[in-house]
């Protein structure tokens, strides 16, 4: 993991914005579809070599209206926002708001009937070591025979990476990777004992697949979207899936899944016995 996380996150965020979308031109030259570091120092109001200190990651420290000009030249949104101010308030080393707490596994009661409310759609409930805590009957029938349910406890992200019944099941693969990497790295990271214990655990036993990323990744996945899943009675499913937040306190995120089309709809509905028209994406 990074020990550069604020310049990173700043680097990969002028390089993902294209000058047309900021209204300057694009030109014949360019080496980068991306902002230049003159280019965002220019519309940010900040001078080239502040921004350069901040992603080389000499200077962490930058006030709050030099974060609000550069969230606005990037055109940042609510989520990279606040992950944005996150990273500048963790920026000494060391430092975590959770501090050395351990993972919470225990599952609240009311959460628990809000999985049971949701049958059959397949839903899980994670800690921040994505570690399995518990799911709804129709999530089983998803994923148990994938193997992602198999051993004492679960986890979703060790699962994906040291599994290899995970690169069948995933035929997009690589992009469930970045997602789980992104957010193993989206709570404390490393100054947490625990997720610093399960980093160096996947960064042993799948060396670059999974280091290169703690290094390259910022800590903000995607909270909505669409994966592809083998099963092996009902074949390929398209899964549209939503990432519901807990209470700071739970340290806990929900995630939901439902079909992103009628064949998996379908499909679903013979996994679960589920007369057909129940719960779908919209």
């Amino acid at each position: 993991m990074s020990d550069n996380e604020l310049g990173l996150f700043l680097r990969l965020r002028r390089e993902a914005v294209t000058p047309a979308e900021v209204g300057l031109p694009t030109g014949a030259r360019r080496r980068t579809p991306g902002l230049r570091r003159a280019e965002l120092a220019t519309l940010a109001g900040v001078s080239v070599e502040y921004l350069t200190r901040l992603e080389q990651g000499r200077d962490r420290r930058p006030s709050p209206p030099v974060l609000s000009a550069l969230a606005d030249a990037l055109r940042l949104t609510a989520a990279e926002r606040v992950h944005l101010y996150r990273l500048t308030k963790g920026a000494d080393p060391g430092f975590s708001c959770t501090g050395a707490s351990g993972p919470n596994r225990v599952v609240r009661p009311t959460v628990q009937a809000l999985l049971d409310r949701l049958e059959p759609s397949p839903a899980v409930l994670l800690n921040r070591l994505s570690e399995v805590l518990a799911c709804t009957d129709g999530y089983r029938q998803l994923v148990g025979p994938i193997g992602l349910l198999d051993g004492a406890r679960p986890n979703l992200a060790r699962f994906v990476f040291t599994d290899p019944r995970a690169r069948t099941a995933y035929p997009d693969w690589g992009r469930v990777a970045d997602e789980q990497v992104a957010a193993l790295k989206q709570g404390p990271g490393r100054s947490n004992p625990h997720m610093d214990g399960l980093m160096d655990e996947l960064t042993v036993s799948c060396g670059a697949e999974f280091a290169d990323r703690l290094e390259s990744l910022p800590g903000l996945p995607k909270a909505s979207g669409i994966t592809r899943l083998v099963h092996p009675e009902a074949g390929e499913l398209r899964l549209a899936y939503e990432t519901l937040d807990l209470p700071t306190d739970d340290d806990q995120r929900l995630l939901v899944h439902l079909p992103a089309d009628e064949a998996t709809a379908a499909a679903l509905d013979r996994l679960t016995g589920l007369r057909p028209g129940a719960l779908r994406a919209v």
